[in-house]
């Protein structure tokens, strides 16, 4: 007769009996770290929700060494949205539903309170040692920290940057502009007298549809203009202040329909990176991974002409990029959280940051690599712009920021697409949803 053994599986939270050769069985193909802390997975599907890379070659490599390593262990991809506000909605209602099909998953760098908060993240803290902690950069593992726990680790960091047209500055003996009213000068010279020549392009281009990279670009402007969208010493809106105002005031007046073709009022960051390397735009706000696609000549038709600063600023102000940046989270509904863990700590080792760098162009969250020779003698860029990455701003850190974000949207889309639009009525408008919700969170 066939032994038998009286086991809980906390899976199920069931007592279950089985013969013992079947039971080994269960244990093995469970990677419940109650359940099997020690057993090692010998057939594991892991579920990786993620955005739609630019880059898909360097993931695929990354995603088949990963395998070749993990003898066993499979990486399923869900494909979801490029923008960050629709990949939200899509992972927020898997996590609302404790789908347990999902293992791992990309976070914004904004959402990790949110999702600790909701309880829809695992604390990783007991992976993830305190030595291990102080290869990254600070800046970034404080933003996945809610409430004393860590919620996420950094794979790559961003922060706002400006790309301009090397070549046609120096065809007008011009330097990077600092200003932003220098760079709209400078921008209505050089379109004019390429017209001239039988070539018309646009002065710049950016983000500006109603997403959360609006949010970001205006957050820019904002803080270049000594303002603010919270006053974080008093914990009150500062929207409606008069930095605030004037600086988005310049944008609607300046930039959008002028120096910029009116659809960026449409444009994410592909569109307005099209048109940057198609030749058509003198100036282009984006992330770092847009220097890879400017210089790749098999993508762009500036290829060896593009130059990147730190962005402009306002008179008296001082440049300001917005922190951005993904993380990688783990979900509480996992079934899988070693091997999830195992491909989390895979992704953000130095090795394969490296790789991202040099095949994707994405700004490593370890420090040392901003000293790798590898790294720096492909994007030289990245050691000049590395106090840019370090001293990027965040946007207001808050469980309910997406409720922020959604008042911040609305707000700057329509005073941008309205010309007619009445700036301070409607930024008093923002500000008063804003302390809604900054009253709200203090309730909680």
């Amino acid at each position: 007769m066939a032994l038998t053994a009286r086991r809980t599986c906390w899976c199920s939270g069931q007592i279950r009996w089985r013969s013992f050769r079947l039971w080994c069985c269960i244990v093995a193909a469970c990677m419940c770290t109650t359940c099997a802390p020690d057993v090692e997975c010998p057939s594991c599907v892991l579920r990786f929700v993620t955005w739609k890379p630019g880059q898909p070659a360097v993931w695929d490599e990354i995603i088949a060494l990963f395998e070749a390593e993990h003898p066993g262990m499979r990486v399923v991809r869900e494909i979801g949205p490029h923008s960050s506000t629709a990949f939200h909605d899509m992972l927020t209602q898997k996590l609302k539903n404790k789908s347990s099909d999902t293992d791992i998953f990309f976070m914004d760098v904004i959402w990790p309170p949110e999702f600790a908060a909701a309880g829809w993240a695992e604390p990783l803290d007991r992976f993830f040692p305190e030595p291990d902690r102080n290869e990254f950069i600070q800046g970034a593992l404080l933003a996945n920290t809610w409430e004393g726990s860590l919620y996420g680790v950094p794979l790559f960091i961003d922060s706002g940057m400006f790309y301009y047209r090397a070549d046609l500055l120096a065809r007008y003996g011009l330097n990077p502009p600092v200003t932003w009213p220098e760079m709209v000068r400078q921008a209505h010279l050089i379109v004019a007298r390429e017209a001239r020549q039988g070539r018309h392009l646009f002065g710049f281009s950016g983000q500006f549809k109603q997403y959360e990279g609006l949010v970001c670009n205006m957050l820019e402007y904002i803080l270049g203009n000594q303002g603010a969208i919270i006053d974080q010493q008093e914990g009150r809106p500062a929207i409606d202040s008069p930095a605030a105002l004037a600086a988005v005031a310049f944008v609607r007046d300046e930039i959008i329909g002028r120096v910029a073709p009116r659809g960026v009022l449409t444009y994410e960051e592909p569109e307005s990176l099209a048109l940057f390397i198609q030749g058509r735009t003198v100036f282009h706000r984006n992330w770092p991974y847009a220097w890879e696609v400017a210089n790749d000549p098999k993508r762009s038709r500036i290829a060896g002409s593009v130059g990147i600063a730190a962005l402009p600023h306002f008179s008296g102000g001082t440049s300001c990029a917005a922190l951005g940046g993904w993380q990688l989270g783990m979900s509480r509904y996992s079934r899988n959280k070693k091997a999830a863990w195992a491909f989390i700590r895979f992704l953000t080792s130095s090795r394969v940051q490296k790789l991202l760098a040099l095949g994707a162009g994405l700004a490593p969250t370890r420090a040392s690599l901003y000293d790798d020779a590898d790294i720096i003698r492909k994007y030289p860029q990245f050691a000049a712009m590395r106090a840019v990455f370090l001293g990027a701003q965040p946007r207001p850190r808050s469980p309910l920021y997406p409720g922020l974000s959604h008042v911040l949207q609305r707000y700057f889309s329509r005073v941008l697409a309205d010309p007619g639009a009445d700036l301070r009525a409607e930024a008093l408008s923002a500000s008063a949803g804003i302390g809604k919700i900054l009253q709200l969170a203090r309730e909680e």
